[in-house]
């Protein structure tokens, strides 16, 4: 379970504090969905930095799975964060002198406390994950000679090669044109589907947010259910 529990987030600024986030909380079940909404500098990407643990919150906590992300050690954090969360960005941050195999396998790199069966698996499966996003033909390809919609399928794929308890989506189709939107967008409720990830994806596209089954909305710092 992820339980973001009244995160407060502030910035030094001149005139004092700027708050970001003020008072946010929510929760996700294994499986469950949640699409955040709301204009730019609302606080969507910052919201989801500190779910990550990427960003600690000025106040609140984040707990996933029992574990305090905020109270443990930066190196525990580091190896907490690449095992159990999974990130796609909206700009897709794929490594351009690896090949799209290479690049799906590179969180597998870094992944400690794994069983020697399951490393001798990881090429395998980041081939299946490939092929479940339409890139089986591309193995060898590098992220030049793909298109935009095609590089965000890879990091889709690289997000979940670890299969993480949840995966966090920055404007996941925000630099894409409308049809490869519409294929990323499938893809990646499909796969959340199949793997019972929690999921969060921070847009600006109300046709992305409809999927969701929970829709929010940031406002003057605070989240509400969209339309409330």
């Amino acid at each position: 379970m992820l339980e973001i529990s009244d995160v407060t987030k502030q910035y030094p600024a001149p005139r004092g504090p700027l708050t970001v986030l003020s008072g946010v909380s929510l929760g996700l079940n294994r499986g469950e969905a949640a699409a955040v909404m709301g204009p730019s500098g609302a606080g969507k990407s910052t919201l989801l930095y500190i779910a990550g643990g990427l960003e600690p919150p000025t106040a609140g906590s984040v707990t996933l799975g029992g574990v305090n992300l905020y109270r443990i050690p930066e190196k525990e954090l580091a190896a907490f964060r690449n095992q159990s969360i999974g990130f796609v960005f909206q700009d897709h941050c794929l490594l351009p002198q690896c090949s799209v195999l290479e690049n799906v396998l590179v969180p597998t790199l870094v992944a400690k406390d794994h069983a020697a069966k399951d490393r001798a698996g990881y090429p395998e499966r980041a081939r299946e994950l490939l092929r479940q996003v339409g890139l089986q033909d591309r193995l060898d390809h590098r992220p030049a000679e793909l298109s935009g919609g095609e590089k965000q399928r890879v990091a889709l794929a690289r997000s979940l090669i670890l299969r993480p308890r949840l995966l966090l989506c920055d404007e996941p189709t925000g630099n894409l044109d409308e049809a490869s939107a519409e294929m990323v967008a499938a893809l990646l409720l499909e796969l959340h589907g199949r793997q019972e990830t929690m999921l969060i994806v921070v847009t600006h596209n109300p046709a992305l947010a409809a999927r969701f089954g929970k829709r929010y909305e940031l406002r003057h710092a605070t989240l509400h259910p969209a339309g409330a």
